[in-house]
């Protein structure tokens, strides 16, 4: 599948994400979205991470590797979790609502990793399990922390709560995938 959003897409999600934690803490239904007439990619069952920024400092981030539902769904639901469920914050509340910033990275399907030193460092995003433990990264944090490859996979590892380069070891589990990255405008 050749995934891709359209900008009036993209402002969709934003809107949706935004409107969904607004309208709990209000304490009313959110506002109806008008899904563009056509085939969308919103209808599409997709994984989805909602990130939430304070200030420039990480306020909250949740999301789904993969969905049985629409992604408009999806982000919807993974707004509130990010506003609302994520145990690294206490919950959002509506004085801070304003100073927000909202993330959205729609998720391409996982595909297995047979050759770590094929993934590609601001394109491919990480999902590991083994033991029973997993992490995953975005394709857009190694970037973000400077990270080169081997950086990268170490800390996919440290993540999953693992020892480093255990991305390699025959019976870990690694998945790659690419994100859709957008957020509102500054």
């Amino acid at each position: 599948m050749n995934f891709s959003l359209s900008a009036e897409e993209k402002k969709l999600l934003l809107s949706a994400a935004r409107e969904s934690v607004a309208a709990r803490l209000e304490g009313r239904r959110p506002g109806h979205c008008e899904i563009p007439p056509g085939e969308s990619s919103l209808t599409y069952p997709c994984g989805a991470f909602v990130t939430i920024h304070k200030q420039a400092q990480l306020r909250g981030c949740i999301g789904r590797m993969s969905a049985a539902g629409p992604l408009l769904d999806t982000v919807k639901a993974m707004a509130l979790e990010a506003a609302f469920g994520d145990p690294r914050f206490p919950p959002l509340n509506s004085a801070e609502f304003p100073l927000c910033h909202f993330e959205i990275s729609a998720l391409s399907p996982m595909e297995k990793c047979f050759n770590p030193l094929e993934v590609k460092v601001g394109v491919h995003g990480l999902y590991l399990s083994r033991h029973g433990r997993s992490g995953v990264l975005l394709p857009q944090v190694p970037v973000e922390q400077g990270w080169d490859l081997d950086e990268y996979l170490d800390y996919i590892c440290v993540k999953a709560g693992l020892p480093p380069h255990s991305y390699d070891a025959p019976d870990a589990s690694l998945y790659t995938f690419t994100a859709i990255v957008f957020g509102e405008e500054k």
